[in-house]
């Protein structure tokens, strides 16, 4: 959408809940949904751009300019996330953003990346100013890893894995690995020894198993069971532990809330999805969520002005 229609771009949303990070502040530094990978489970659906070229993507002062807006509103946080709508590693201020986001604030700082750009010094050094980092690994092979995590062309398993060894090396914060688990892809007792090895490798400070809680990108993706969670935690061994279940109450609740304040906001007035994330302070491609659903029932309906697409509140819902 055209920004100069629909209002400001938001870069700032949340807080959300999340079970490793309490109450997560999101600031989106990539428009979507541009990463360096296209994984089969994405909640945000395919990458509409698949790249590893490192851009200075967003006007970096807007997005210090709002976050400091909403620290000074009073919005609290038990973390500034850095992440969003694609790979925060492709921003070349990636650094300068941690920086700003110091110089604002004593709450820490953490990144959500894939990790595949950490092969890349300067992507270490700047990933090392955070308090926290949440690489992925969700195979332990190259087969595995294209069938899930569909690379760009000059990513591969093995620079990844690289990456993530000298990035442990040279970073003093808490890197907490997830892995994502799909029944019957990446589940086997012979695939899970093999990401078991990449992960002593790679000596991360926690490792999280996550499954399909929210719909992903590809619709044959299938979540796995707890007790099969439950059974390779204790094949990874310490520090393993599963997320892939919890989150989904405080995000179901997170969700209502969410949809309430939509709802509320459109009874007010007419308004798009740009000025929905803005006044709310929520991503965009979280609005899109929203909205979506709220119009598939009925609660919310959507005009064409001026090239722009209006929602509207209707007058019972709730």
């Amino acid at each position: 959408m055209d920004a100069e229609k629909d209002g400001p771009v938001s870069y700032v949303y949340g807080p959300v809940p999340s079970r490793r990070l309490g109450l997560s502040l999101g600031v989106d530094i990539i428009p979507p949904k541009i990463c360096t990978l296209d994984c089969v489970y994405c909640q945000l659906g395919r990458t509409t751009a698949k790249s590893t070229d490192r851009r200075d993507f967003v006007d970096i002062d807007a997005v210090l300019s709002e976050l400091r807006q909403k620290l000074q509103a009073g919005i609290r946080a038990d973390y500034i996330t850095i992440g969003g709508s694609g790979e925060p590693t492709l921003n070349t201020r990636l650094g300068e953003v941690v920086d700003g986001v110091r110089r604002l604030t004593d709450i820490p700082v953490a990144i959500l990346t894939n990790g595949t750009l950490l092969c890349q010094a300067q992507v270490r050094a700047e990933c090392a100013r955070a308090d926290v980092v949440i690489p992925s690994l969700d195979a332990g092979d190259a087969a595995v890893f294209e069938a899930v995590n569909r690379p760009a062309r000059d990513i591969t398993i093995e620079k990844l894995v690289s990456g993530l060894q000298r990035f442990r090396g040279e970073f003093a914060g808490q890197i907490w690995l997830e892995v994502f688990l799909i029944a019957g892809v990446n589940t086997g007792p012979e695939q899970i020894e093999k990401i078991r090895g990449l992960i002593h490798q790679i000596r991360p400070d926690k490792i999280h198993l996550n499954t399909a809680v929210r719909p992903p990108a590809e619709p044959n993706v299938e979540p796995l069971s707890r007790e099969a969670l439950d059974a390779i935690v204790r094949q990874i061994g310490p520090n393993c532990e599963v997320i892939g279940e919890a989150p989904a109450v405080l995000t179901e609740r997170h969700d209502r809330r969410a949809e309430a304040d939509v709802v509320s906001m459109l009874k007010r007035r007419p308004c798009s999805v740009e000025d929905i994330a803005s006044g709310l302070g929520m991503n965009r491609s979280e609005v899109v969520k929203h909205v979506t659903r709220l119009r598939d029932l009925g609660g919310i309906h959507a005009e064409q002005r001026g090239g722009v697409t209006y929602f509207h509140a209707r007058p019972d819902a709730t």
